[in-house]
C-alpha cells in the first residue's frame, strides 16, 4: 500500500503562518504611536506682576489710657476716642469708613521679689481702622487725629479699590511668562510645543507698597506721606503637550511627579511574544510541515 502524506494540513499551517507574517510586517514597520497616555508633556510655572499707584489708604489708630481704676481708665479712653472720631469726620471721613478693630482693658501689675504681684492700675485701649479714599488729605487726617488725642498709630496700608483688575493684569503676565518658558525649553529639547493641556492659578501673597514717586499726600505743613506703589503678584502652573519628532521619547519630568514621560507612574514592561503564542515573530523561520508515511495495514 502506498504511503499517504499529510501534506494538505501542513500546507494550510504554512500558509496561515505566512499570511500572519505578511500582515504583521507592515504593522511592525510602521512608526510607533505615543501610546494610550498620549504625547509627552511639560509643566512650567509663570509669574506676573502688576504695579499701580494706590488710591486708598487704611490706617489703624487709637487711644490708650491708664488710670488707678478700671472705670476711670475706660472713661478717659472713651472721651479721647470720641474726640478722635469727631476729628476724623471733620476732615471728611464718612462714619462707614471707621471701624473698631480692637478694644481691651487690662490690669497693670507690679512684680516684686519674693512677694505676690500687685495691681497698680488699669490700661484701656480702643483701636479703629480708618479708610481714607482721598490720599490728598492723608497728612491732614493724621495731624487731626493726633491733635484730638490719638496716641497709637500701628501703620498705614495702601491699596487699590479695583484690586481685582490689578490681579487680572498680573495673571495675564504670568500666563505669558509660562508660555515663553515652555517655548524656550521645547526649542532646547528639539521638540515642538503642542496645545495647552492644563492651567492652574497658584495662590500667592501680594507684595507691599514700593516707592514709585515722591508724591506728597498732604499740604506742606501736614505730616508727609509717600503712597509709593502697590505691587500685585500672580503665579500659574501650565502643562503643554509636546509634538514633533522625539515628542514620545521619555523626557525628564518638569512636573511635581516622577515616573513615566507624563510625570505619572512608569508603564509596566511588556514581554515580547514567544514563538507558539499566536502568530510567530517576523524573523521566526517558517516550517512548511513534515511529510510522514501512514502505517501500513497488517496483511491478511
Amino acid at each position: 500500500m502506498r504511503p499517504s502524506l499529510r501534506a494538505p494540513h501542513a500546507r494550510r499551517l504554512a500558509l496561515s503562518v505566512a499570511l500572519a507574517a505578511l500582515t504583521a510586517g507592515p504593522a511592525l514597520a510602521a512608526p510607533m504611536a505615543c501610546g494610550p497616555a498620549g504625547p509627552s508633556r511639560m509643566t512650567v510655572t509663570g509669574e506676573g506682576q502688576s504695579r499701580t499707584a494706590p488710591d486708598m489708604a487704611s490706617i489703624q489708630l487709637g487711644v490708650t489710657t491708664q488710670a488707678d481704676s478700671a472705670a476711670e481708665a475706660m472713661s478717659q479712653n472713651n472721651d479721647r476716642q470720641s474726640a478722635v472720631i469727631a476729628a476724623l469726620t471733620d476732615t471728611g471721613i464718612d462714619a462707614a469708613q471707621i471701624q473698631t478693630s480692637g478694644l481691651s482693658l487690662n490690669p497693670l501689675m507690679q512684680y516684686g521679689e519674693n512677694q505676690a504681684p500687685t495691681v497698680t492700675g488699669y490700661q484701656a485701649s480702643n483701636m479703629v481702622t480708618v479708610r481714607v479714599s482721598d490720599l490728598g488729605t492723608l497728612g491732614e487726617v493724621l495731624d487731626a487725629i493726633v491733635g484730638a488725642g490719638a496716641n497709637e498709630i500701628n501703620g498705614i496700608t495702601f491699596t487699590r479699590e479695583d484690586g481685582a483688575s490689578t490681579q487680572d493684569d498680573a495673571r495675564r503676565e504670568a500666563v505669558a511668562d509660562a508660555r515663553r518658558k515652555a517655548e524656550v525649553l521645547a526649542e532646547a529639547a528639539g521638540v515642538e510645543l503642542g496645545p495647552l493641556m492644563t492651567l492652574r492659578d497658584v495662590a500667592t501673597g501680594n507684595g507691599g507698597p514700593r516707592p514709585m514717586m515722591r508724591m506728597e499726600a498732604a499740604m506742606a505743613d501736614s505730616t508727609p506721606v509717600q503712597p509709593g506703589e502697590v505691587e500685585t503678584t500672580a503665579q500659574v502652573e501650565v502643562e503643554f503637550a509636546l509634538a514633533g519628532e522625539g515628542a514620545c521619547a521619555p523626557m525628564p519630568s518638569h512636573g511635581r511627579h516622577h515616573g513615566g514621560p507624563q510625570g505619572g507612574p512608569a508603564p509596566a514592561p511588556v514581554d515580547p511574544p514567544m514563538p507558539g503564542d499566536g502568530a510567530p515573530a517576523a524573523d521566526e523561520p517558517i516550517v512548511p510541515g513534515i511529510v510522514e508515511p501512514l502505517p501500513e495495514a497488517p496483511a491478511n
